[in-house]
């Protein structure tokens, strides 16, 4: 399906997003595919079991026969009867930036992908479409790291401390109140890992007899720290906002199980963007519903903060918004910043809270100096603050990528998901022998991608996923089109039902299905 709604009066932006369905005969082979998969799997292990086909993968010892068995043998079976056969599409060794290009260690396997051996060949600038370098700041380029170089011989790699005890360094000072004045709100904090930025922060804000709402296609950092709270959690359709306010109604209505007593806190929680649908969240709606029922906002930018938004500030400037209309601003250095860690910000007061009873505060290592200092770095560009116009003219060029990309995947005919504005491309494969072959075809033409199956997806919904970045020349881009347009054809992956003309210029309006 595709919205274009301008949601009344919330906000005036036209909000389109694309989730069309595929032809039923798609899900039936998918199905099918799968299904011969799994008899051809039993059939192996039998063959295994009797040793007429050697096995591979780790057994438990004889010894241990008696023992209760570490893992259960079904646990595995996808694992060494599907994935192994398309492993070698994963964990690609690179040796160079993840910059609009890379080079690659060349690898082959002699058994099927169960053991690898290197080549010593170097596959030289492969176009990059996974990473998450969406300002193209993750660069080598000498004048740019001018700053870090200075930071590293003055500081050196570590901090060998946590924030509350040795940890806390000038430039953590300095990196916070910037992050605080770059969002807009009265304070921040940093933190060293992204993923830990979420997951051992949530369990400081809420606990048991607290309800946290989650969309239903969160992060797994979202989800372990939920679930590390001890809070009750119930989900909500995916950006649906009637499954969210019933959410909300009942929390109110009802209150707790069997005790019926009020929630001491209600916490919704939701992205930016999401990164394996290439959606952005309805925050406007989910703003008005949190202010009618007296909740609280989390919002994890991960992917957004910097990649959305006239000057790269997130899905809160890209609705026109005010920063204090969410309760807690989380995101990661790891994408738009080229760099490493997360942050927390919104109230000086929640930010205190944090600073004492985070566990990533009082465990974890704090972020190292060289790394605060390519985040300074690329947030000062942004902001104008280097003396040049170069973040804005970063921020513009990926927004003219993304939508010159997405725009002529629709016109081939591939079904994407995601919002216009997403640099986050989801392109559908659905079936599981697709998944192989398309990786492996795109590196033949020295194009790098990620390809996404299940369970990491939906079982009908295996895809390739696309990160556009700014680096991406028009050139760089045309070619995996290109490709993108001969390879559609031979796997037969063109199948969208509402692809535009090829000559757009024909309608009046763009958005005619």
């Amino acid at each position: 399906q595709k919205n274009g709604v301008s949601n009344g009066t919330l906000h005036k932006k036209t909000f389109i997003e694309h989730f069309e369905q595929a032809p039923m005969y798609v899900t039936v082979l998918t199905f099918l595919g799968f299904g011969v998969g799994t008899v051809f799997g039993y059939l192996r292990d039998f063959m295994r079991a009797w040793g007429i086909e050697k096995r591979n993968i780790a057994a438990e010892r004889q010894q241990q026969k008696d023992f209760v068995p570490l893992y259960q043998d079904f646990e595995n079976f996808y694992t060494r009867n599907l994935y192994m056969r398309i492993r070698d599409n994963w964990n690609r060794p690179i040796c160079s930036v993840p910059g609009p290009q890379f080079d690659l260690l060349e690898r082959v396997t002699d058994d099927y992908n169960w053991t690898f051996r290197f080549t010593g060949r170097i596959i030289k600038n492969v176009i990059n479409m996974g990473s998450y370098n969406y300002l193209g700041f993750a660069e080598t380029d000498v004048n740019a790291l001018k700053t870090v170089t200075i930071e590293l011989q003055k500081y050196g790699t570590g901090v060998c401390s946590t924030r509350q005890e040795m940890g806390t360094l000038d430039k953590h000072v300095e990196l916070e109140k910037l992050v605080a004045k770059f969002l807009g709100v009265e304070d921040a904090m940093v933190f060293g890992m992204g993923f830990a930025t979420n997951s051992m922060n949530i369990p400081a804000l809420v606990g048991k007899g607290c309800l946290i709402l989650s969309d239903e296609l969160n992060h797994t950092s979202l989800i372990l720290g939920a679930r590390l709270s001890g809070a009750t959690i119930r989900t909500f359709k995916h950006n649906n906002m009637q499954s969210l306010e019933k959410l909300l109604r009942d929390a109110i209505i009802y209150g707790q199980p069997r005790s019926h007593r009020a929630w001491r806190k209600i916490i919704i929680l939701v992205e930016g963007i999401y990164s394996m649908e290439g959606s952005i969240v309805r925050l406007p709606e989910i703003v008005s519903l949190k202010k009618k029922y007296k909740a609280y906002l989390y919002l994890d930018e991960a992917h957004s903060i910097g990649a959305v938004g006239a000057t790269g500030r997130g899905v809160v400037e890209y609705f026109g918004m005010s920063p204090d209309d969410v309760d807690v601003l989380m995101g990661t250095f790891t994408k738009s910043f080229g760099a490493a860690g997360g942050y927390i910000a919104g109230k000086k007061d929640l930010v205190d809270f944090l600073r004492t009873h985070s566990h990533s505060a009082v465990y974890a290592t704090s972020m190292c100096p060289p790394v605060a200092e390519q985040i300074i770095r690329a947030m000062k560009c942004l902001m104008g603050l280097d003396g040049t116009t170069q973040g804005l003219q970063r921020v513009r060029q990926l927004g003219k990528n993304t939508r010159y990309f997405r725009r002529r995947l629709h016109e081939m005919g591939f079904i994407i998901y995601g919002n216009d504005d997403s640099p986050v491309v989801p392109l559908l494969l659905y079936m599981p022998g697709k998944i192989g072959a398309f990786a492996r075809r795109m590196l033949e033409k020295n194009i790098g991608v990620v390809v996404v199956g299940f369970p990491a997806t939906p079982i009908t919904e295996s895809r390739a996923r696309f990160c556009v970045s700014a680096a991406h020349t028009r050139e760089m881009l045309d070619m995996v089109l290109n490709a993108l347009d001969e390879l559609g054809d031979f796997l037969h992956l063109k199948y969208s039902r509402y692809s535009k003309s090829s000559h757009p210029e024909l309608y009046e309006d763009t958005r005619l299905e």
